[in-house]
């Protein structure tokens, strides 16, 4: 698909990946609209790109519902859309007081995480499908989901973050085989370690630790290099 002139709709884009994905399709020509809890950052991105942003909650079934409405009217209907909200969890399922971890905190990363990415992808996919085919393989739209390595390698205290990104990775075989009826595709992306403002909270001597783990090359991966492979997705049909 081509992107220019397209509507790319991408959630959690107030910052790290999202935001740069946000600013790599908008210098390629999309009209990007941005879905976030932090609306402040949000509308800063979306006025640097000449963008839309919309405050919400993707786990809210209501939210969602209406920020779609809402894009639709004033934009039309996304034909990309890309899944970066998410939140980090790490947290041992029983503490040194021999404390479980509390049901919320598992629950919070799953209904964020994974309800939200999927509540973004039913409502995009239907709005989709009603659109017209486009180009020789008459395509409707691609969405893409962002998963982990923590979905295949989940670290001690991932617990509720690993199932929550291997939830990811299961149900978007399943929908892209469902939506192929009606030329959507639907993809995720599994990134490693990237340089975030999330991967910064870490003290310095844990991020050493983990960017030593790295074979090569030895250094956390670019936000740049997780929206390079968003482009390549996008463009390449038989993905």
């Amino acid at each position: 698909m081509q992107i220019a002139n397209q509507i790319a709709l991408i959630t959690g884009a107030s910052s790290g990946m999202g935001a740069q994905t946000a600013r790599t399709l908008a210098a390629l020509g999309a009209k990007v609209v941005i879905l976030d809890r932090d609306i402040n950052n949000a509308q800063k991105i979306a006025t640097e790109i000449n963008g839309l942003a919309i405050a919400c909650d993707v786990s809210q079934e209501a939210a969602v519902n209406s920020a779609f409405a809402k894009i639709e009217s004033q934009w039309g209907i996304p034909r990309i859309c890309v899944n970066c909200a998410g939140i980090v969890s790490g947290q041992l399922i029983v503490d040194k007081q021999h404390t479980p971890i509390p049901l919320q905190a598992f629950s919070q990363v799953i209904e964020t995480n994974l309800i939200g990415t999927f509540n973004i992808l039913r409502v995009a996919a239907a709005a989709m499908s009603r659109l017209d085919p486009i180009g020789d393989s008459e395509e409707r739209g691609v969405i893409i989901n962002t998963a982990s390595v923590a979905a295949f390698e989940g670290q001690i205290g991932q617990a509720a973050y690993s199932a929550s990104k291997g939830g990811i990775v299961s149900m978007t075989l399943p929908a892209a085989r469902e939506l192929a009826r009606y030329g959507i595709r639907v993809l995720a992306i599994a990134p490693g370690l990237i340089e975030t403002p999330l991967l910064h909270r870490l003290p310095e001597s844990v991020r050493h630790n983990l960017a030593d783990s790295i074979p090569f090359p030895k250094r956390f991966g670019k936000t740049s290099e997780y929206a390079s492979l968003v482009v390549h997705i996008i463009d390449n049909v038989m993905l």
